[in-house]
């Protein structure tokens, strides 16, 4: 491997890491869009790998933080966590039989909605702080 291809894939490492911990972010809305246009890799294979770095324990000390904190809702975290598995699978099987390009345009159009939500959200409540 490249040392440039290593240096990228440290950094879309390390920033979907730092955003994970910090605003619960990472595999699909950094690590997807990074794959995918800082390597041309196809949407499908961004996903992909991004669903393998899901499956390592990744998040399991920013998770000590939260717990020791008390910040982790187990009995809604488990459920969840439960029921993503049969999401994931289902979502795949749906994602790899459709056009790529519909794939991408959902993923992107989600984006949008979840970003303009936040954003409208976030000035709403500062300016109920002043």
């Amino acid at each position: 491997m490249e040392t440039q291809t290593l240096l990228i894939l440290i950094s879309i490492g390390v920033g979907a890491g730092i955003l994970s911990g910090f605003v619960g972010i990472g595999g699909g809305v950094i690590i997807v869009p990074a794959l995918m246009y800082a390597f041309s890799m196809s949407q499908y294979e961004s996903q992909g790998t991004s669903l393998f770095v899901l499956l390592l324990p990744v998040g399991i000390l920013a998770v000590r933080n939260y717990w020791v904190s008390g910040n982790i809702n187990w009995k809604f975290g488990m459920v969840i966590a439960l029921t993503f598995v049969a999401g994931g699978y289902i979502g795949s099987k749906l994602a790899l039989r459709i056009n790529p390009s519909i794939v991408k345009l959902v993923f992107g159009l989600l984006m949008a909605y979840v970003s303009i939500r936040m954003i409208t959200s976030g000035i709403k409540t500062l300016n109920n702080d002043f």
